[in-house]
């Protein structure tokens, strides 16, 4: 609480006011405050300490992965986190390319769902891997057949599950897959203009 003025300092301030000779170093403290910009239409929703945070978690996520992939495809995965920052949800549903393979996450015993996508270039590579190819992905773009979503749904389940571990300092998950889409019209779950979290993650095979 700043400092109480008497009656007595009170009335030559009004004074002093009144007759245009105030000290404006009375003033300076309250004129030295700045208003800052603030964007009604894109609101900031983390702050920075918050997607650090979630740097830090999906860092640890990432090795997780690494070492799990390698052990399932026999072969070298280096996965590293590229940035942590926030967007629309618009923005990202934008920049899917069909045929796309998005899996939409139950993230357990939090409110809402999370999103995993998974580029269908490296979906290919990993169903090639997985069928004893050298893990080459496709050069001509189509649909994944059924047996394949199959493939992938039971490495993306795997994948998932290992997300319990780098969250146990924050929370106790347990996260599982609602249901996987193919097709980026059908990924409006949330409002366009609803901030996110978007962790990039890049992903090598061999």
């Amino acid at each position: 609480m700043g400092d109480v003025l008497s009656q007595s300092e009170i009335d030559a301030l009004l004074n002093a006011i009144s007759t245009g000779t105030a000290d404006e170093s009375v003033f300076q403290k309250e004129s030295a405050k700045e208003a800052k910009d603030y964007n009604f239409k894109r609101p900031s929703k983390f702050n920075k300490d918050q997607l650090r945070t979630l740097e830090i978690i999906f860092d640890n996520y990432s090795r997780l992965i690494s070492s799990f992939l390698s052990g399932y495809l026999r072969t070298s995965t280096t996965v590293q986190v590229v940035n942590a920052e926030q967007t629309t949800y618009q923005e990202f549903s934008n920049s899917l390319v069909n045929p796309v393979i998005l899996s939409i996450v139950d993230f357990s015993p939090f409110k809402g769902q999370i999103l995993l996508d998974l580029s269908s270039n490296l979906g290919f590579s990993i169903i090639d891997r997985i069928l004893g190819g050298p893990g080459y992905g496709i050069k001509k773009v189509r649909e994944f057949s059924e047996i394949e979503l199959i493939l992938i749904e039971r490495i993306l389940s795997q994948m998932i599950t290992l997300l319990e571990e780098p969250w146990e300092n924050v929370a106790e998950i347990n996260p599982s897959i609602a249901k996987i889409e193919t097709n980026s019209q059908f990924a409006q779950i949330i409002s366009p203009n609803e901030m996110i979290a978007l962790i990039t993650l890049n992903i090598k095979l061999g």
